[in-house]
């Protein structure tokens, strides 16, 4: 699994020390001239992630910062499609790993699974997630976590963390065309916390089901900018886009109420013109009986 790639290039590259604290400060990088410091080097200044591969493989080797070159050599590998090889790395060595990195690396295994299409082990991590959260357990049993997006840390509450990821495996269950079970989560996402978002994908697993009403409800949340992220183009966008599927669904749903308002006419005539009949000519029952069918 480890790489003997040559590293010298990065060696040479930081020949002043002067240069390479600059970067460091610009960079928010350690400071140092561990394994980890030279492939955050590599991975953000050099920006040669081969290279931070091997020196993040170096640096767990040597027990230097672990619980972060492992969590970033799987960034970096999912980045370089190789999203499997992270996958096997994160359950080699984290067993080296403090108990406050599990849950990171949780993340970071979720995110993996899903690059790699392995649904299955995706839902299971994210129920165990969701359980965790019930047991107290998420967050180290803190109220709120700090993240990091964009290079900008901010608050996670239990409350965003669980509809996160009660969307997210709405959007596994989806992959799998289990709409209903999709919409369930969704809907909880949206009870806990609401968003345009997860809107539009409860919107579709509705439409999907053939539950236009309740979808055409959802998606008017988001069209009338009730919602937050309303405002958002994409989210617009894709709003605008559901809102185009329900023009053959209400098409459907007329030709319907049209073809039950004529029977039952047929059947007011008929029954004027021949009480003692029955009310139907054949060729209706059969049309009013494979209509039947259909619906079933």
């Amino acid at each position: 699994m480890m790489r003997n790639n040559n590293n010298n290039n990065i060696s040479s590259s930081n020949n002043s020390n002067g240069e390479v604290l600059s970067c460091n400060i610009q960079h928010k990088l350690p400071s140092g001239d561990s394994p980890y410091v030279r492939a955050k080097y590599a991975q953000v200044v050099v920006k040669d992630p081969d290279a931070a591969i091997v020196l993040f493989w170096e640096a767990i080797n040597a027990g230097d910062r672990v619980d972060s070159a492992l969590k970033d050599m799987a960034v970096v590998m999912k980045q370089q499609n190789r999203a499997e090889e992270a996958i096997e790395a994160i359950k080699a060595f984290r067993d080296r790993c403090s108990k406050q990195a599990q849950e990171s690396l949780d993340n970071v295994l979720i995110d993996l699974y899903k690059k790699c299409g392995r649904l299955d082990e995706q839902i299971e991590m994210l129920k165990q997630k969701l359980h965790m959260i019930y047991q107290g357990e998420a967050f180290n049993g803190k109220p709120t976590k700090t993240a990091r997006s964009h290079g900008k840390k901010f608050q996670v509450t239990l409350r965003q963390e669980t509809s996160r990821i009660l969307g997210n495996l709405g959007w596994a269950y989806m992959q799998q065309y289990k709409y209903a079970n999709a919409e369930v989560a969704y809907s909880k996402a949206q009870e806990i916390d609401p968003d345009a978002n997860k809107a539009c994908n409860l919107c579709l697993c509705l439409i999907k089901q053939a539950l236009y009403a309740e979808a055409r409800s959802v998606l008017d949340d988001v069209l009338q900018n009730k919602l937050p992220g309303s405002d958002d183009p994409k989210s617009r966008t894709r709003a605008e886009e559901l809102l185009e599927e329900f023009e053959p669904c209400q098409l459907k749903m007329d030709s319907l109420n049209l073809e039950d308002a004529f029977v039952e006419g047929l059947d007011q005539l008929m029954n004027q013109w021949t009480p003692s009949r029955s009310k139907r000519l054949p060729i209706f029952e059969e049309i009013s009986q494979c209509r039947d069918q259909l619906a079933c």
